[in-house]
């Protein structure tokens, strides 16, 4: 398993998922200043950008529906990362300008990352990625 600190690992998007998320966030922006809107810019400023096709099976991104587990509370949950507009709890779909779709778009099968969600800092272990 490899430990990721917050802002410390550089994310990958494809280039089709990264010119979406921009485009929700200069969006989101317009309507309102968030923290975690500004983490995400400060993600996509830094991640590393590659061909839709040459994208790793394993790598969260849009679309991908993704287990992961809470260290401190051994809770495992699945949902799959989707555009805002398409975000429905009850059918376990998370918007990607959500606190935990930002934290884990861009990362990988296996990684343990660390990242502020409501109600404080999380350790979550991404278990599975489905793309």
């Amino acid at each position: 398993m490899v430990d990721i600190k917050m802002n410390k690992m550089t994310p990958i998007l494809t280039s089709s998922d990264m010119i979406t998320i921009k485009s929700l966030l200069e969006e989101a922006h317009r309507a309102a200043v968030s923290k975690d809107l500004d983490l995400l810019m400060g993600e996509l400023n830094k991640a590393k950008v590659v061909a839709d096709d040459e994208i790793e099976s394993d790598i969260v991104r849009l679309n991908s529906t993704v287990e992961v587990e809470d260290v401190a509370n051994k809770k495992i949950m699945k949902f799959t990362i989707t555009l805002p507009k398409e975000a429905d709890f009850k059918q376990q779909k998370i918007s990607v300008l959500a606190p935990i779709g930002i934290a884990l778009i861009g990362f990988r099968e296996g990684m343990t990352i660390e990242w502020p969600l409501p109600g404080g800092n999380k350790t979550i272990n991404i278990l599975k990625v489905t793309n």
